[in-house]
Order: C-alpha cells, then sequence, then structure tokens
C-alpha cells in the first residue's frame, strides 16, 4: 500500500515542490488549501491537470488553519501516514500588521493539528513542523544551531516560536512523533513575488525588458543563509523517515547580505553594478553591461533597455521592520549527520532559475500593457 501525505499549505512554494516529491515517490498526497475568489492553485496547476501526473493519487480539499473542526474531520478522513504543516500567514513585515491572525494560524493552527491527531488516536501518524530561523531573531550565537537561544523580533516568528514548543510538547508528553524542521530561507522560481528575493528577480527581470526603472528595498545590509526550497522539501521528508523524531536546522552555512544576493543576479546577466551611499540614501547603480551575455539570454527578439549609469536600486524606509534582524547563518551539521543530506543546487544556480523564469514569463508583456 503507498503511503499518504497530508500538506497543509499546498498551494504555498514549498507545499507545491514536496507534493511533486512525494508524488513520484508514490505517495497519495491530499493537500490543504484556503478558499479564494481567484485562482490559487498556479504552481500546483501541473498536477491537477496533467492526467500523465499522477492525478489519481492527488486531492485537493478546501481547508483553513483556523477551523479546528474542519480540520479534525479531514485528517479522520484521511488518515494520513505522514502530515506535513506548511501552511502559515507566513510574511514577517505583513505579521506586524496582522499580529492575531499570525498567531491564530501560525501558533493555535500547529495545536489544532497535533491535537486532532492525538484525539483521533492516530498514533503511527508521523508530522513535521515548519519552523523557520526567523525563531532566532536577535542572534544569540553565530552561527545558529539546535542549542542556539531562540529570540524572535516579529509577531510571525513569536507564532512560529508557541509552534515549535508545542510541537516539543505534544512529542514528550504523549509519544507523538511530531518533529520541527527549523529551516532557513529557502528560495526558487516558485517564491512568492512579496518576498524580498523574488521582487529582486522579477524586477530585475522588468527593468531589462523596460517594464519598469528600479527596485525600491529596504535593509541592503541584512544577511541571511539562502539555500534552494526544492533541496529543502527533501529535507522534510527525510526527517518523517527516521526512526526517531529530531528537531534540525535545515541551512547551507553560507550567510549573505542583501547586496550579494543584488550584485549575483545582476552578474548572472553580464551587468556589474555599484552601490553608492549609506543606509536610507544608499542607491545601485549600472556600472557597465556585457551585452553578448545578456543578448543570449534574452535571445534574438528582445533587446535590453537599460545603460550604463542607471539607478536601478533605491532604499525605502517603508521596508524596514520594526525590529530587525541583522544576520542569520545556520549550522546544519546535525542534520547532515542524521538524514545524509546535503544541499545540492547553489546559489547561483537558484539565482539563475529565478531570473530566467521570471524573464521568461515577461517576455509577452510590452509597455503599453502595464
Amino acid at each position: 500500500m503507498p503511503k499518504t501525505a497530508l500538506i497543509t499549505g499546498i498551494t504555498g512554494q514549498d507545499g507545491a515542490y514536496l507534493a511533486e516529491f512525494l508524488l513520484n515517490k508514490g505517495y497519495l498526497v491530499h493537500g490543504l488549501k484556503r478558499r479564494s475568489s481567484t485562482f490559487n492553485t498556479q504552481r500546483i496547476d501541473h498536477l491537477i491537470k496533467d492526467p500523465h501526473l499522477h492525478k489519481s493519487n492527488f486531492y485537493l480539499h478546501h481547508s483553513d488553519l483556523t477551523d479546528p473542526n474542519n480540520i479534525t474531520r479531514l485528517i479522520q478522513k484521511i488518515k494520513p501516514d505522514e502530515i506535513y504543516n506548511l501552511g502559515a500567514m507566513s510574511h514577517v513585515h505583513v505579521s506586524f500588521d496582522l499580529p492575531e491572525y499570525s498567531a491564530n494560524v501560525d501558533a493555535i493552527g500547529t495545536l489544532r493539528i497535533l491535537e486532532s491527531v492525538k484525539l483521533l488516536g492516530l498514533n503511527d501518524t508521523k508530522i513535521y513542523q515548519a519552523s523557520t530561523s526567523e525563531l532566532y531573531g536577535k542572534v544569540q550565537a553565530v552561527p545558529q544551531s539546535e542549542s542556539t537561544p531562540f529570540y524572535p523580533r516579529s509577531p510571525y516568528a513569536v507564532a512560529k516560536l508557541y509552534a515549535f514548543w508545542i510541537t516539543v510538547n505534544y512529542r514528550e508528553a504523549f509519544g507523538m512523533f511530531a518533529c520541527n524542521g527549523i529551516l532557513f530561507n529557502h528560495e526558487s522560481p516558485l517564491r512568492g513575488e512579496t518576498f524580498v528575493t523574488r521582487k529582486i528577480t522579477l524586477g530585475i527581470a522588468k527593468i531589462i525588458l523596460g517594464l519598469e526603472s528600479k527596485i525600491c528595498l529596504g535593509n541592503l545590509s541584512s544577511k541571511r543563509d539562502w539555500g534552494d526550497a526544492r533541496d529543502y522539501v527533501k529535507a522534510m521528508w527525510l526527517m518523517l523517515q527516521q526512526d526517531k523524531p529530531h528537531d534540525l536546522v535545515i541551512s547551507t552555512g553560507v550567510s549573505r547580505s542583501i547586496k550579494d544576493f543584488i550584485d549575483t543576479a545582476f552578474r548572472i546577466l553580464g551587468i556589474k553594478i555599484r552601490f553608492d551611499g549609506k543606509d536610507v540614501d544608499e542607491t545601485g547603480i549600472i556600472d557597465s553591461i556585457n551585452f553578448e551575455k545578456l543578448d543570449k539570454i534574452l535571445g534574438p527578439d528582445h533587446r535590453t533597455m537599460i545603460k550604463e549609469g542607471d539607478k536601478v536600486i533605491e532604499v525605502d524606509p517603508y521596508y524596514f521592520r520594526p525590529t530587525e534582524v541583522d544576520e542569520l547563518l545556520g549550522d546544519s551539521s546535525k542534520a547532515r549527520r542524521i538524514l545524509n543530506w546535503e544541499p545540492e543546487i547553489s546559489f547561483e544556480q537558484m539565482i539563475e532559475d529565478m531570473l530566467i523564469n521570471d524573464l521568461e514569463s515577461l517576455k509577452h508583456i510590452t509597455i503599453k500593457d502595464i
């Protein structure tokens, strides 16, 4: 009999990649998605519509982590072997505007899943809880490992802190197989457009094609440990294949600044950028362009609109958080040892994939369309 997995947040970046990963391993995959007045399944449409891609093994259910009766009913009906709780209000900046909603979904939503599994007596069900490097916030040590004290700096991170500890508590109190994956930042072409990395790659693509002139960002000096989501969903799965549950840091072990991300993205396209000024007055300016390389990437039917000296990056104080997280750097040595896991997709390859995807998605758009 194939294993059955239940994924909350299946329409998000991680949920989409995890669904395809599990389907390719022969799982029956059930996904929970929120009701919306607009289509919100773009990331998984290929799994829904293509009959050759496991359609008979893939099921979607309307649900919401704020609805305990619905959660319990679906878990009782599906009786999953594995639950991956990826659903969340996951935008850190927005969580300051929606603190109560963030707590209801990210904190109490996790409790609802744990309590449902406990009350239904599903003793063999394994639970993966999507934790986050934002737990470390005002970091107490560099790098951050499983033993580093937490210091959350946003309503999102505080809600995730509750979710982390309630998962540990249910594991210890009721003998449940429940574990936390403390995933550091991970990106991909499926990353949402409001997250800074996708905002950068999509913004650069628009600048290259003449659809926009600049990108406005927050703190350019913030440092993050960036990996690829396609690598990280494999780590999630591996955590539930162990004999015992472990809370594990999943990271690359390399920290880079927002400026490093921007510089790398432009460099992949054959463009050199320089930064002038400091703090809120810092700007990014096109220093030089390798047109031969850029034209090869764009193809014969497109010519870039940018030129040397263009100011393409500006800082807008609006995007600063009320409490900043300056640097996150993960120590994933324990996960590498226990799971035999290593990140395979490089920082540069991840960004190139994001850029190419964004350029291809925009090439049919002209200035008159926006």
